[in-house]
């Protein structure tokens, strides 16, 4: 029985954050390609299950909820001149950390903070124009590698409320196994959407913060050279 716990243990302490260096990896496998990580999506329309990838790329798995930490999170901003319909177009101008962005046709650079289309008012709904979203690095359970999930602008609010509770009892978003779910939500316009939840599952232990920290630092600086906005 005493081994049985101790192979128990173990288990746990290897599902999250096997020991890699993203940064060697991808020296020795990705010279000369472009650096993509798979991509979690949320539905439209009000529907309940993330798309998540599986073993076939041509057909992800549908699931209610899934676990995972949070590595790594960032800003990033999107304007469309044009109502956005979807596709991975991109948009005509962005920004990847949500405070400086680049006009895709004459790259001109500008302050997000003082731009127009960055105001309340800007939007045909009173919102702002240019959509503010986050990019969410995540590990799963059993993978090596980070998985990226798009907050839009609907799920922002009850992520910001996850983060505070976070922090209010001392712990960061990589310091714990997130719940990941949706639920059904209708904006002032009538409209359904889906709208991410989030809850702690456990916190992590001390074995596995001493992988995760260091990937989180990896992934943070490795961040600005993931392509941008195709998951959008």
């Amino acid at each position: 029985m005493a081994n049985e716990i101790v192979k128990n243990e173990e288990a746990t302490v290897a599902s999250f954050g096997t020991a890699v260096n993203l940064a060697e990896v991808f020296v020795e496998e990705m010279d000369g390609l472009s650096m993509s990580f798979d991509r979690i999506k949320i539905p439209a329309g009000g529907g309940l299950s993330y798309e998540v990838p599986g073993d076939d790329p041509d057909s992800p798995d549908s699931v209610k909820e899934f676990k995972a930490v949070i590595l790594y999170h960032h800003p990033i901003s999107c304007y469309y001149k044009e109502e956005y319909t979807g596709g991975n177009n991109p948009p005509d101008c962005g920004s990847m950390d949500g405070h400086v962005g680049i006009e895709a046709e004459t790259g001109v650079v500008k302050q997000c903070a003082d731009c127009e289309f960055n105001k309340f008012g800007s939007a045909k709904n009173g919102g702002k124009a240019c959509k503010q979203k986050r990019r969410i690095y995540l590990l799963r359970e059993g993978e090596a590698l980070p998985t990226i999930l798009s907050l839009p602008t609907g799920s922002l609010s009850e992520f910001s409320k996850y983060v505070m509770r976070l922090l209010s009892k001392g712990k960061k978003t990589n310091g714990v196994v997130t719940k990941f779910t949706l639920k059904k939500v209708q904006n002032s316009g009538g409209i359904n959407y889906s709208q991410a939840v989030f809850a702690v599952d456990r916190m992590l232990t001390q074995e596995e913060l001493a992988n995760i920290i260091p990937m989180s630092e990896q992934v943070k600086i490795m961040a600005n050279k993931v392509e941008a906005f195709d998951e959008d």
